[in-house]
């Protein structure tokens, strides 16, 4: 493998790394909310308040998903590409 390709490859594998945590932080998340749902349905269905954690810990999944897929990055790896794809 020459060295640039070395570089691509590690770099895939980083972006791979990093689309895996993601998911495994959206999973995580879909699941603890599901169960907060339950909870606050099955005690208190008169007062909700399952969508307080849900709206906080939304903020945080939809930055670590805007981190992973618009990073300065990852956008010269998409600029780089698109270049050599048109010469």
């Amino acid at each position: 493998m020459a060295m640039d390709d070395t570089g691509r490859y590690n770099a895939a594998k980083l972006q791979v790394q990093r689309l895996r945590g993601f998911y495994i932080h959206l999973s995580i998340y879909l699941l603890v909310n599901a169960l907060l749902l339950a909870i606050d349905l099955a005690t208190t269905p008169d007062h909700l308040w399952f969508y307080w954690p849900l709206l906080g810990w939304g903020i945080g999944i939809l930055a670590h998903g805007l981190a992973v897929n618009f990073s300065t990055e990852e956008k010269v790896r998409r600029r780089g590409r698109s270049r050599r794809a048109a010469s």
